[in-house]
């Protein structure tokens, strides 16, 4: 079956260009310059991978973003923009990007990023109950399959990378990760950004899960990385 990608760019060079290289590399390519017909072809379904300018007519790539993660937590995204602070980036992975290329890009870095992000999809639900899903750590829980968050009777919002790392964390508790580690795991084995990226969201994830508590799950090691342990 054809791995179908969404590309969303008002440059028509640009999207010519990505369209002509991606189906040289065998995917099957849909183009839109409207960020309002861009959303309106995606809820539509079947997509493998969007590819979203941010600067967009009809609705900005942000926007576009997050009416997809509102009703799509699982099918990747990757941002393409000409903005390259580090503020930038995250900012557009905290609305659940999984990737961000800034313009001028190597359309072979790009085609990397995009397998790397197809490798990491999540696998296909399995048919357990819900109830069987839910990964617990003391008074946290969470699951898997409905992405419910709760840390004792309170619920809790996370972006779908903060919950991607949660969950890393919550399968491997007690171990201690280096950042290379959670990077590979989370952000996939190509990632190109920075590593401070890690420290970024262990803050938003502890800020939402630990901050007012009497246990604090999220603990630093100094000098090695992060654990996720019960006990004091």
């Amino acid at each position: 079956m054809e791995t179908k990608i969404l590309v969303v760019e008002d440059e028509e060079k640009i999207s010519r260009l990505l369209e002509i290289e991606l189906e040289i590399e065998g995917y099957k390519v849909t183009r839109f310059a409207n960020g309002s017909e861009a959303l309106e072809a995606y809820r539509a379904g079947g997509w493998d991978l969007a590819l979203l300018d941010v600067m967009l007519p009809g609705m900005s790539g942000i926007e576009l973003l997050r009416r997809i993660r509102a009703q799509d937590a699982a099918t990747p995204v990757i941002l393409l923009t000409a903005k390259g602070s580090v503020e930038d980036k995250v900012s557009g992975l905290d609305y659940g990007a999984n990737d961000y290329v800034t313009k001028p890009f190597q359309i072979e870095e790009l085609l990397a990023r995009i397998r790397a992000c197809l490798r990491h999809r999540p696998a296909p639900a399995r048919s357990n109950s819900p109830e069987d899903e839910w990964l617990v750590a003391a008074d946290l829980r969470v699951n898997e399959k409905t992405r419910e968050v709760a840390r004792g009777e309170d619920a809790i919002e996370l972006t779908p990378r903060e919950f991607d790392l949660l969950v890393y964390l919550l399968k491997n508790k007690r171990q201690v990760l280096n950042r290379e580690q959670i990077l590979e795991a989370v952000w996939g084995f190509d990632y190109y950004g920075e590593t401070n990226v890690v420290d970024v969201y262990i803050r938003y994830i502890r800020q939402k899960i630990d901050r007012g508590r009497e246990l604090e799950l999220i603990r630093t090691v100094r000098g090695v990385g992060y654990a996720l342990k019960e006990t004091t």
